[in-house]
C-alpha cells in the first residue's frame, strides 16, 4: 500500500523521517478507529491515543477528524489506483472492460483487507465532495479509472468514455456496499450480479 500523506488537508507536509512516521501511525490509527467506533464516534483524543502521539502533535498536522480522514481517504485512493494500474500491467485482458472487472476486483478486495476502507470507502460517508470540491467521490475515481484504461487499452479517453465509467462506478459502488452490508466478507450472489450488471451495461455503452 501506498505510504504516501496526502498534502490537501495537512496544515503541515510532514518532511523529516520521524514527522512522516507519526504522520502515518495517525492515519493507520485513524482506518483502525473508523471500523471500531465509525466516523461519528471518532475523536482527535481517541486517535492520538491509538496512535501513541500527544494531542498537539495531532493539531499540529491536522485542524480536526475530517482533514485526518480525508488524508486517509487520499491515501486509500492512491493505493487502489496502484493496485489497479499494477494488475492492468502484469495481466492480458481480451479489451477494456475485462479491466473494468480488474477494478471492481481490487475495490472488492480493499473492502476484505484494508483497515477502515469498508467503513470509509472513498470518503461518502463524511462527505460526497471529500477528494474534490467540484465533483464528488465516485466521478473523481471515474475519471481515474478513465485514465489508467486509456493508458492499457486503444481507448479514447474522452467525455463518453468518462460518462459510462461514471455510470459504471456509482452503481458497482451502491452494490458492493449492499453486499458487505449482508456479509462481512461480500455476499457473493451480490457481487457476481453486480459484476454481470456493470458487463451488461458496458457492452450496451461502446465508445
Amino acid at each position: 500500500m501506498s505510504t504516501s500523506v496526502a498534502s490537501g488537508p495537512l496544515r503541515r507536509v510532514p518532511v523529516q523521517g520521524r514527522s512522516v512516521a507519526r504522520v502515518k501511525r495517525m492515519l493507520d490509527a485513524c482506518a483502525e478507529l473508523v471500523d471500531e467506533v465509525g466516523y461519528e464516534a471518532l475523536t482527535t483524543t481517541l486517535l492520538a491515543e491509538r496512535a501513541s502521539v500527544a494531542i498537539g502533535s495531532v493539531y499540529q498536522f491536522f485542524p480536526d477528524k475530517r482533514a485526518i480522514v480525508q488524508a486517509l481517504t487520499v491515501r486509500n485512493m492512491e493505493a487502489y489506483l496502484e493496485r489497479l494500474a499494477a494488475r492492468l500491467g502484469a495481466e492480458e485482458f481480451a479489451d477494456w472492460r475485462d479491466g473494468v472487472d480488474a477494478a471492481i476486483d481490487e475495490y472488492v478486495e480493499m473492502h476484505r483487507s484494508v483497515p477502515g476502507f469498508r467503513t470509509l470507502h472513498f470518503g461518502d460517508v463524511v462527505d460526497v465532495h471529500l477528494l474534490d470540491a467540484e465533483r464528488d467521490n465516485n466521478g473523481v475515481i471515474a475519471d481515474q479509472l478513465a485514465a489508467a484504461l486509456a493508458a492499457k487499452f486503444p481507448l479514447p479517453d474522452d467525455v463518453r468514455l468518462r460518462f459510462a465509467l461514471e455510470i459504471a462506478v456509482q452503481s458497482a459502488d451502491a452494490l458492493i456496499k449492499m453486499a458487505f452490508r449482508r456479509d462481512p466478507v461480500g455476499d457473493p450472489a451480490v457481487l457476481a450480479e453486480a459484476r454481470r450488471l456493470i458487463r451488461d451495461y458496458l457492452e450496451r455503452h461502446p465508445v
